[in-house]
């Protein structure tokens, strides 16, 4: 159990706090690549509890700025964006996408030119990877080394990026990925209709085993199976946001972040890739229609989610009949902004969820004493390796004799 100042210090990422601080020394999804269109208008970024303007250039490249212009605090969200450069409508001050002020014309012009070497913008280190915008928010000169994660690294056709935008804390959203146990019980309905989970998800209750890496941890969540086999489901936990979540063997990889808005607020992206082909069609069925917030339609408290209780009735267990993800959506948001940890009775299904905690606060404790980020930022880490996998297999090895990258061909 969690004590309240626990849970305070895990979840409170507003800037000066020691969890926002440690988080902004990673690099993090910002904004779909699609959301921003050359000499388009800036999108409204808001993380970790502060608000950035972001915009697509003439010649493609990105610029990430606070919002506010460093003249009057006007939001450059209303800027005109062109010649490579967002300009104030207030005063008609304008920044290049580099950061730099290149005019004033609210200063007197023989003055303008040195005034303009003296404004300082909080601009902020971008790369464009996987159909996704990524910046890095935190205070060193140099970023840390960007992630080469498989699906940074393939074409637009082989890869599907969706985000939501839910109401609650970041640490709900990160623990509802990490739960294993609850995908039986509670996407059981779902499991029967797309054919799975008869079988490898009808032990509710998996042995977990871990091992620990320089990132994060790989996790085997284990079913016994009544033939005599097991089902491991195999996941890389990339701390602090980002977990591969297993599939199996022939199915596109999907990996899930939960990145902060605010303390009571969550972006809760979902990448689906295929590392062979491209893949068919959307891979989130039935969702708003929107990819920057895929769970606009899913209702809230004030309609309690638009669960369907006659649909309960009929045998659906949730009576959350849209998509899947709003499942995990409407469990997440239904414990409150953020919930007290202090009143759980955790057991040993909860042991992954516990690690993590464990991990957040020992990491942000040593943040505070030290100022170095955890977490793989000071190995070198080849992230193409990360990948997850769900797979059954005899039972005379140890699932961590699997290499999830060349599964072995005698598994079943």
């Amino acid at each position: 159990m969690m004590t309240r100042e626990e849970n305070e210090l895990m979840c409170r990422v507003a800037p000066g706090t020691p969890m926002g601080q440690m988080l902004r020394e990673y690099w993090a999804p910002a904004l779909r690549s699609q959301a921003l269109e050359a000499d388009g208008a800036p999108v409204r970024v808001r993380m970790l509890g502060e608000n950035y303007i972001a915009f697509r250039a003439s010649d493609g490249r990105v610029g990430f700025f606070d919002e506010g212009c460093p003249h009057r605090c006007t939001s450059l969200a209303l800027a005109r964006n062109e010649d490579n450069a967002l300009t104030c409508i207030f005063h008609g001050w304008k920044i290049d996408v580099s950061g730099k002020v290149v005019e004033v014309p609210s200063e007197p012009p023989e003055r303008r030119a040195e005034f303009a070497t003296k404004v300082r913008v909080r601009h902020y280190p971008v790369r464009e990877a996987g159909d996704t915008i990524w910046v890095y928010l935190g205070q060193r000169e140099t970023p840390p080394k960007f992630y080469n994660f498989e699906f940074n690294l393939l074409p637009s056709n082989q890869l599907d990026v969706y985000r939501a935008v839910m109401h609650c804390n970041w640490v709900q959203g990160l623990e509802a990925v990490l739960d294993s146990a609850h995908i039986g019980l509670m996407h059981r309905s779902w499991l029967r209709n797309f054919n799975r989970g008869n079988e490898t998800m009808a032990n509710n209750s998996p042995i977990f085993e871990v091992v620990a890496k320089p990132y994060g941890f790989c996790e085997g969540a284990l079913r016994d199976l009544w033939d005599g086999t097991s089902y491991a489901r195999i996941r890389e936990v990339v701390m602090p946001y980002y977990s591969f979540i297993p599939t199996d063997p022939g199915d596109p990889n999907f990996m899930i972040c939960a990145i902060p808005i605010d303390d009571e607020w969550t972006a809760q992206w979902y990448y689906f890739y295929d590392l062979k082909q491209p893949l068919k069609g959307d891979c989130l069925v039935g969702h708003s229609g929107d990819k920057n917030n895929f769970c606009s339609s899913m209702g809230s408290i004030d309609n309690m989610w638009k669960q369907d209780r006659k649909a309960m009735k009929e045998g659906h267990w949730t009576g959350i009949t849209s998509i899947l993800q709003f499942e995990d959506f409407v469990a997440e948001e239904s414990m409150g902004a953020i919930v007290d940890r202090s009143r759980e009775y955790l057991g040993s299904s909860d042991s992954i969820i516990i690690r993590a905690r464990r991990m957040l606060l020992q990491a942000v404790r040593e943040y505070q004493r030290s100022g170095i980020p955890p977490f793989g930022l000071l190995d070198e880490v080849d992230y193409t390796k990360v990948r997850a996998l769900g797979i059954r297999f005899k039972n005379d090895i140890s699932w961590k004799q699997i290499d999830t990258l060349n599964p072995p061909t005698w598994v079943e």
